[in-house]
């Protein structure tokens, strides 16, 4: 019969890739680790790690089983917390992963204001511009733009309207001109930044119902998409971001749109999780905050008088953000 420790044990594993780091955090040995994988694989009959002396990753077959092991706890974690604290009562343990930018700029008033409203709610927030792997890493849900691109992921949307805009500050304007065309971005000062190891120097617009492409050069690059934000706000350039990350600073003056009449590339938000019965009931309520928040936001477009062309001009949610 399968222990349900063994399974926690489990899953802890494939999150932090090692047997000792999973025993640290359960206050055991490794050697008892070991042995609870040991005795889960002899009841599967299927061989879940692939061992050596220096790396512990999940065969085919772990990897496979890893979704229905996290499912099974989650499931039994809603049950308790629901003889516990009654249908209405939100307890436990909430992991969130955030990009940097949205998550500090934007979301983080919500999801504070939320466990203040709700104090048997412990949270466990990661700000981070990483793609989480919501089936491997240590989170319940992650906040992610973009189409999705695993169907077996379950996504709440929070802003399917939302889009990319080219902004930069009064004052690069003013040294360096405005751009009057896409071409003129190529002799301007571009503000990139990497995710997980890529750099983000195509610049894509819809036109005419495909997808004009510019690679942009810049000879300023970070790892973290709020920088590329903060530099362009410096006046070190012009930046292509989601409308939610730069609209404070539009609103207030500190950034203004450019080319207008040129809408950008879709980038909808959304609330991505393993399996639909992870959705517990403070994630629901967190997901209703936050959509009212982030909806409000992106109406913004429709009137503020940066953007000239009409609704018909903008980019459908479902192209890949």
């Amino acid at each position: 019969m399968i222990r349900l420790e063994d399974v926690t044990l489990f899953v802890r594993s494939a999150a932090l890739g090692s047997f000792s780091r999973a025993a640290r955090e359960a206050d055991i040995l490794p050697g008892q680790v070991s042995a609870a994988v040991n005795r889960l694989e002899r009841d599967l009959n299927k061989r879940l790690f692939a061992r050596s002396t220096r790396s512990l990753r999940l065969t085919a077959e772990g990897e496979a089983w890893l979704p229905y092991a996290q499912e099974m706890l989650a499931i039994l974690q809603a049950g308790a917390e629901q003889l516990q604290g009654g249908e209405d009562e939100m307890q436990g343990e909430l992991r969130i992963a955030v990009p940097s930018d949205i998550g500090r700029n934007v979301v983080l008033p919500v999801i504070t204001a939320f466990c203040e409203k709700h104090p048997k709610l412990s949270l466990r927030i990661s700000l981070s511009d990483h793609v989480s792997n919501v089936f491997r890493d240590p989170v319940d849900v992650a906040i992610r733009y973009g189409v999705l691109e695993n169907s077996s992921y379950v996504a709440l949307p929070l802003a399917e309207d939302n889009r990319r805009v080219l902004a930069a500050s009064p004052a690069y304007l003013e040294q360096h001109g405005r751009p009057q065309r896409l071409e003129d971005l190529l002799r301007h000062h571009c503000l990139l930044y990497s995710l997980n190891g890529h750099v983000y120097d195509k610049w894509s617009f819809p036109e005419n119902g495909v997808r004009r492409q510019l690679t942009v050069s810049s000879r300023m690059l970070c790892d973290d998409a709020d920088v590329a934000r903060r530099w362009a706000v410096a006046g070190m350039g012009i930046t292509y971001k989601s409308w939610i990350d730069v609209s404070a600073d539009v609103l207030a003056g500190r950034l203004e749109i450019l080319l207008p009449d040129r809408p950008g590339e879709a980038a909808p938000l959304n609330l991505i999780c393993p399996h639909r019965k992870q959705f517990s009931p403070a994630i629901r309520e967190l997901h209703r905050l936050l959509r009212e928040q982030l909806k409000a936001i992106t109406a913004l477009m429709q009137t503020h008088p940066a953007f000239r062309y009409g609704e018909a001009a903008l980019p459908q949610s479902r192209q890949r953000g």
